[in-house]
């Protein structure tokens, strides 16, 4: 009995650890209830130049917040079948080959997508390429969606531009990103681990 009682709560703090965060529209919000996914953005911002708020919309507008979020399954007359539509997985929707391109790049073997801090420093790491190779700027969330959906190819070719519905996320994302920016403003002083932290 003691050791169902103990699996039992162990499996509700799992739970409670990767549940998406209650409120998805205030980042500080956000932040105030995922305390370490501040430090893990922050962390990305200073690395690879993206900011926590296009940090957040992209993640918003992919996943929800959900670490183990997959794309839906592929039907046929309604029926759900087996496999799903792509291999995207994680807080980052990120599919296998890409994220093995990042292991392989990165050097970070341990990584997993359904990880915050590994899911956001991919977020930043492909949108310095997007900016390295397509002249991106970090700040500009409408287009690095864009790159991040439709691939650095893609967004080279244009290819979003026949798909006004890719057009109308990727402003939504530019606008939950200055939503963001705006909560962010306000409280960011008071977020993240005292400058006395020791991790």
């Amino acid at each position: 009995m003691k050791t169902i009682t103990l699996l039992i709560l162990s499996l509700l703090l799992t739970a409670c650890a990767t549940a998406p965060p209650k409120s998805q529209e205030n980042a500080c919000a956000i932040f105030e209830e995922k305390e370490d996914w501040y430090d893990a953005s922050r962390k990305v911002e200073k690395k690879h130049g993206l900011p926590i708020h296009v940090q957040l919309a992209i993640m918003r507008q992919e996943s929800s917040f959900k670490h183990d979020a997959k794309p839906p399954r592929e039907t046929f007359l309604g029926i759900p079948l087996w496999w799903r539509k792509s291999s995207a997985y994680g807080y980052a929707q990120v599919k296998d080959e890409t994220w093995d391109w990042y292991i392989s790049k990165t050097g970070n073997s341990g990584a997993d997508r359904d990880d915050y801090d590994d899911a956001v420093d991919f977020m930043g790491w492909y949108a310095s390429i997007s900016n390295k190779t397509l002249g991106i700027s970090k700040w500009d969330a409408y287009n690095q969606y864009l790159a991040y959906h439709e691939g650095h190819g893609g967004w080279k070719q244009k290819s979003f531009n026949k798909k006004p519905w890719l057009i109308k996320i990727a402003k939504k994302v530019q606008s939950y990103a200055e939503q963001y920016g705006a909560q962010l403003k306000n409280c960011h002083a008071n977020l993240g681990s005292p400058w006395w932290w020791p991790f």
